[in-house]
């Protein structure tokens, strides 16, 4: 099993090391090379991403990746960007599926800013289509018309795209409690007036499988008064985006929740939800947790080794339940610890 580590910017190198560790410690059978992508690679290469950092990507079985970003290279043109290395990593290896799963582990049921009974228990999986919408569309750009300057962007979706990522969805609810929630803005939006009709035509295939359907204004409020009702939320690209954060911090923290990033022969970018969070890059006190999850989605999406995707799950739960936390979901009565320490406790309990 060949593995691409892009550890990326601020914390990343820090939150990456630490997968590593506990991917070491399960004594499997895995060779990985690391490479530059994002702001670290525009200062060492000249490019979010270099063309090294392309082929090692293509040829590994999976990606690994920390975060990348920060407003170090904000004033960069945009093709120069490190979230354009990101972007240009996810068209080029075809990543159309973006699993995020919002878990609130029990022992955290205090951590989330909402209150214990309305979000204890959650266990919701957002598939966001990736590859398609408004963040590639075409045409787009800034040009200037009747003396002032112009902004455009272009949302579109075709129907093989929608049908695509609808059958992700649909079979992850299979494996769930058979409910799917599509996201859309149809009564403004033809775009997503299509992927209503296309994601409705799809479910038909899908008999076992309950489908709704809610506009996107209203599922942000939903994710808020009753997030519990909700079990797959199917959704393009910007939409999931904002709503796959939001429902990140019903969980207590964005840095407990891992994501996969799939293309259709099953090979996949695997990182945190969260950012490069440069403010407390190398300080030691970035939740590495995020990032061990998102190995341990590696190890079930694209290795099949769902044994040792739980192993590290269980490990990570136990980590919770001994009341070990790093800063951002400490709380009274538990231990703090730093990245490396947290790290060390997940392991000895692996």
């Amino acid at each position: 099993m060949k593995i691409c580590v892009l550890p990326g910017d601020g914390i990343g190198p820090e939150i990456t090391q630490s997968a590593l560790r506990v991917l070491k410690a399960l004594n499997l059978k895995i060779e990985w090379e690391e490479a530059r992508l994002g702001g670290v690679a525009v200062d060492c290469e000249g490019s979010p991403y270099p063309p090294s950092t392309q082929k090692l990507a293509q040829e590994a079985d999976a990606v690994l990746l920390g975060a990348v970003g920060g407003p170090k290279w904000d004033s960069l043109p945009r093709e120069m960007r490190p979230e354009k290395g990101l972007l240009s990593i996810r068209q080029d290896l075809q990543l159309f599926a973006n699993l995020r799963p919002a878990i609130l582990y029990p022992e955290l049921s205090n951590a989330s800013t909402l209150k214990p009974e309305v979000v204890s228990g959650l266990d919701i999986l957002i598939v966001r289509e990736l590859t398609g919408d408004i963040y590639f569309g075409k045409p787009r750009g800034i040009k200037t018309e009747n003396g002032e300057r112009v902004g455009f962007n272009t949302m579109i979706y075709t129907e093989t795209e929608i049908k695509r990522i609808a059958k992700v969805a649909f079979e992850s609810a299979r494996k769930r409690n058979k409910k799917v929630c599509s996201i859309d803005k149809m009564n403004v939006l033809e775009t997503t007036q299509l992927w209503r009709d296309v994601v409705t035509e799809c479910a038909q295939n899908y008999p076992d499988v309950e489908l709704s359907h809610m506009l996107v204004d209203n599922a942000a409020m939903q994710l808020v008064r009753n997030p519990k009702q909700f079990d797959v939320i199917l959704t393009g690209n910007i939409f999931g985006d904002i709503l796959s954060d939001e429902a990140a911090m019903l969980t207590g923290s964005i840095g407990m929740l891992p994501s996969a990033s799939l293309n259709e022969t099953g090979k996949g970018l695997f990182e945190p939800s969260h950012g490069s969070a440069p403010d407390i890059a190398g300080k030691n006190i970035a939740n590495p947790l995020a990032t061990i999850l998102s190995a341990a989605m590696m190890l079930r999406y694209t290795f099949s080794l769902e044994t040792e995707a739980r192993a590290i799950e269980s490990a990570v739960q136990k980590t919770l339940k001994q009341g070990f936390r790093t800063a951002d979901i400490v709380e009274a009565g538990s231990t703090p610890l730093g990245t490396v320490e947290m790290t060390d406790q997940v392991i000895h309990n692996l």
